[in-house]
């Protein structure tokens, strides 16, 4: 049985990069991926792109509130051999189960890269169900600015650190914008003004 795969991580760890990187090797081995991206992340249109310059055209850029059922059958005719998602935080509730259900009924693995929590702690709507359907977690590291393990993700405006805003606000789509990872002690220093 195809499992659902959930791999996390803070900002700046990879994530996209690994997906590349799965995405080539099926396709080396003459097999048919299909990368799903949430049109929530408008950074690089209808591509994905890494942060180390990879880019890579998407085959379904999903709005929040759209079903992913009517892509079924479409999948099977092409015989597609593995699902890739980025930026998964991103789906809806409803998109998770039906990836989860589309693994287990045509045994076709989903692995799914995205983010646990936003700049404020709190888990993505995604990301949740992920946590609760995924029979595979993975968490990937990343390193904060003082060298220690990152694991979550500081939400600055014009060099400030911020907890205001609301959760979603794509880096690069507006000048001041930008995440850092940072480790706990780093995050809570920053949060508390410690």
């Amino acid at each position: 049985m195809a499992k659902l795969y959930f791999k996390f991580g803070a900002m700046n760890c990879g994530k996209t990069t690994m997906l590349l990187q799965v995405a080539h090797n099926y396709n080396e081995n003459d097999k048919q991926v299909v990368i799903i991206k949430s049109s929530i992340d408008t950074k690089a249109d209808n591509e994905i792109e890494s942060r180390i310059g990879l880019r890579r055209k998407v085959d379904i850029l999903i709005d929040h509130d759209k079903s992913l059922e009517p892509y079924f059958n479409q999948w099977k005719k092409q015989d597609v051999a593995c699902i890739l998602v980025d930026e998964a935080q991103f789906l809806s509730t409803k998109q998770v189960e039906e990836l989860w259900i589309y693994s287990k009924i045509e045994d076709t693995p989903v692995i799914c890269f995205g983010l646990k929590t936003d700049f404020q702690s709190n888990l993505f709507e995604g990301s949740k169900r992920l946590l609760e359907l995924a029979d595979e977690i993975e968490e990937n590291s990343t390193i904060c600015s003082c060298g220690k393990r990152a694991k979550f993700n500081a939400r600055f405006i014009n060099h400030e650190f911020t907890l205001e805003g609301d959760s979603v606000l794509i880096d690069g789509s507006q000048k001041e914008v930008e995440y850092k990872p940072m480790c706990g002690k780093c995050y809570v220093k920053k949060k508390y003004n410690l």
